[in-house]
Formats: structure tokens, C-alpha cells, sequence
């Protein structure tokens, strides 16, 4: 029987946290053999679609209201095989496999959203998901709400191991660093940590640099650096992992390495975060060489 691993991913909207978390996921299921559950946290509804190869997963709080209540549904109603590779009866298959489900919520601007992650959680405990054959369980969690329903994964002790999605840009370090105070809150009571930081690069001027400073500033690793390509976004677009989409490029490469450092991993810390004006200075060490490079240009440009 192996050791159940829960980890989650945080990062704010729009970082590329649900891609690189499928993508990562993807390469540890078909390079290393691993049995994953993800659970989506994310309203969106959108960590499971290129496991699937779907749209999007119906998601437990949707299938319950059809129902009547959650208590109406049954795990296999709501838990989903990965296609294609990611399916045990898939003749590719590698030995790994992905079970995908997402909590969702109620429709914008009506109600609360993270009582759907809690309800989805709660459901999935009780029902025996967490099943003795998996290797890992995935939470994917939008990181830039401040709300009990997101924060549940770390503030009762669902997930061991947090791995936040960053860049170089400003609001991106700015929900890294208020994700790491979650953290620290809830650490003692639930034994969470800090297991590295994800740079999904955005080509900014000294990102990796920058990365690495915010992680060692917060007591922590960037793991591990994901390039910016555009290939990325062509398996997207078909609705695929860059695993199944290109498993030769290397771009799949590179979240094979990853996956490989996260199954490696044994760093985990209770994370130091940085007060408002230690964090802004961090930035203007990195960022004003270069934009005083970008006046210089301007002046010259105007002269």
C-alpha cells in the first residue's frame, strides 16, 4: 500500500496554475507510474478539462442540485477516469492513471463558492475516494480569494504540502506571498507546509532571479522554472496535456522534470512572509535597473 501524498496548488487567477497543475500531474501519472485523484477547487471548473479532454467536468455542487442533495449522489456520479493515456483501459497506459473531479459553486454573484469546496470535500471523504491505491491527491485552488471554502485545503490539514504558482509579475509575488501567511496561520493546527514555489514563466525582466530571491525570502525552493511556450497553449486548444499533445518536445520535458522533483520532494517548511514593504523592495531591487533602462531609452527616443 503506498503513502497517500496530499498536495495542492495555489496561485492567483490567471497564472497558469490549473494548466501547470494538469500538466505536471499528467507527467507523473505517464512517466512515473502515479495513481492521482485532483480534486478542481477552482469555481471555474477548469482543472480537469485536458485530463478529460472535456469542455469542462460537471461538477459535484451542479449534479447535486439536479439530485436534490449531495447525500443523493454516488462517488461514481461525480469521480471521472482520465482519457486517453490516463485511463487504465487505454492500451498506452503506463500504469498510471487520474481520477478528476470538481466541487464547483454557485453561479456568479450568488452565494459563496468556497462552501462548494467544503460540501465537494466532505462528500468525497465520506464516500471513500481517498481509496488505498492512490499516490497522490491533487487539490487545484484559486489563491487570490480570501475565503474560508479556498483556504480548506490547508486549514484543516486536507493538504500536507503546498506548491504555489507564481511569475515575476508584481501581483503574481503579491498572491504568493499572502498564500504563504495562509500557510503560516494554519500550520500549527494543521500541519500544512510550504513545499516550493512554481515560476510559470511570463518573460519578465530577471523573473528566474526574482523567483529564486522571493523563495529563499519566504524560506522556501522555487522548485522548479516552466519556460514560456506556445505549445503550451496549441495542446490547450485541443484540449490536451502537452504529455499526450508533444510527450517529445521539450516542453514536456520540462514538466516531466517537475514531476520529478515534486514526487522527490521532501522540503517542507513553515513559510516567513514578507511584510508589504519588504516585498515592494524585493521588486524594486529586481525591476529598477531596468526601468531606468526603459527612461534612458525614451529620453533618446524624444531627443
Amino acid at each position: 500500500m503506498s503513502t497517500l501524498r496530499q498536495i495542492a496548488f495555489y496561485g492567483k487567477g490567471g497564472i497558469g496554475k490549473s494548466t501547470t497543475s494538469q500538466n505536471t500531474l499528467a507527467a507523473m501519472a505517464y512517466y512515473f507510474g502515479k495513481k492521482i485523484l485532483i480534486v478542481g477547487c477552482d469555481p471555474k471548473a477548469d482543472s480537469t478539462r485536458l485530463i478529460l479532454h472535456e469542455k469542462s467536468q460537471t461538477t459535484i455542487m451542479e449534479m447535486a442540485a439536479q439530485a436534490g442533495t449531495v447525500e443523493d449522489l454516488e462517488l461514481d456520479d461525480v469521480c471521472k477516469s482520465g482519457a486517453g493515456i490516463f485511463n487504465t483501459e487505454d492500451e498506452q497506459n503506463t500504469g498510471g492513471w487520474i481520477k478528476c473531479t470538481e466541487s464547483g459553486g454557485p453561479e456568479p454573484g450568488v452565494g459563496c463558492a468556497g462552501r462548494g469546496v467544503i460540501t465537494a470535500i466532505n462528500f468525497l471523504e465520506e464516500n471513500g475516494a481517498y481509496s488505498d491505491d492512490l499516490d497522490f491527491v491533487s487539490y487545484d485552488v484559486l489563491g487570490d480569494v480570501v475565503c474560508g471554502g479556498f483556504a480548506m485545503p490547508i486549514r484543516e490539514g486536507k493538504a500536507q504540502e503546498i506548491y504555489i504558482v507564481m511569475s515575476g509579475e508584481m501581483m503574481a509575488m503579491f498572491a504568493a506571498n499572502n498564500i504563504s501567511k495562509g500557510i503560516l496561520k494554519y500550520a500549527n493546527t494543521g500541519g500544512v507546509r510550504l513545499a516550493g514555489l512554481i515560476c510559470n514563466a511570463r518573460m519578465t525582466d530577471k523573473e528566474y532571479d526574482l523567483a529564486v530571491a522571493l523563495a529563499e525570502a519566504l524560506g522556501t525552493q522555487m522548485i522548479h522554472f516552466v519556460p514560456r511556450n506556445n505549445i503550451v497553449q496549441h495542446a490547450e486548444l485541443r484540449r490536451m496535456t502537452v504529455v499526450e499533445y508533444a510527450e517529445t518536445s521539450n516542453q514536456a520535458r520540462e514538466y516531466k522534470e517537475l514531476a520529478r522533483k515534486i514526487i522527490a520532494n521532501d522540503l517542507k517548511v513553515i513559510p516567513t512572509p514578507l511584510a508589504m514593504d519588504d516585498l515592494e523592495s524585493l521588486l524594486m531591487e529586481f525591476g529598477i535597473e531596468e526601468a531606468a533602462d526603459e527612461a534612458n531609452i525614451g529620453k533618446k527616443a524624444n531627443a
